[in-house]
């Protein structure tokens, strides 16, 4: 009777253990994740793993080189550890302005727009072989990828269209 309670017992330990492992995943699509500075180079160019989100891998590829730019003009991004010349970990944006981008909206719907002029300050030449990671669900995919971003070129543009005093 002993025997048989123990076994009893076990199964249905090992029952639940089992479908306690069957639980729903989530994709990391499904996650809004933060651009990160991962290196720097002497030129003043900034190499950044951004993520896209689109219908398809193609559109979230362009939509994360878009994201890279963006952060660098308008959002403050994270150093991977260790990396930060400066104390406070972060690279600053390069627009402070209160609401520049909603200001100067039909001159930045243009710099964003897809074949727009943002490309011309954003390289894959940092990019490694298999470095670029997709994640996907029925409705969406996100890239992960890394795009070198030339922050004084940046300014420099900003500046001469006004944008920047």
């Amino acid at each position: 009777m002993k025997t048989r309670y123990l076994i009893v017992a076990s199964v249905a330990v090992l029952m639940l253990s089992l479908l306690s492992g069957c639980g729903t995943r989530k994709s990391q699509a499904y996650y809004d994740q933060k651009s990160k500075v991962i290196g720097t180079e002497l030129d003043g160019s900034y190499t950044i793993r951004a993520f896209g989100r689109a219908r398809n891998a193609a559109d979230a590829y362009v939509q994360a080189q878009k994201q890279a730019v963006y952060d660098v003009i308008f959002s403050q991004i994270q150093f991977v550890s260790g990396q930060a010349p400066s104390s406070s970990g972060v690279l600053q944006p390069l627009v402070f302005e209160v609401n520049a981008r909603q200001k100067y909206e039909d001159y930045f719907n243009a710099f964003f727009a897809d074949g727009g002029e943002y490309r011309k300050y954003c390289s894959m030449k940092e990019k490694r072989q298999l470095s670029t990671n997709y994640a996907k669900t029925d409705t969406q995919t996100t890239a992960q990828v890394t795009v070198c971003v030339f922050r004084s070129q940046l300014r420099e543009k900003l500046k001469a269209d006004g944008i920047l005093k």
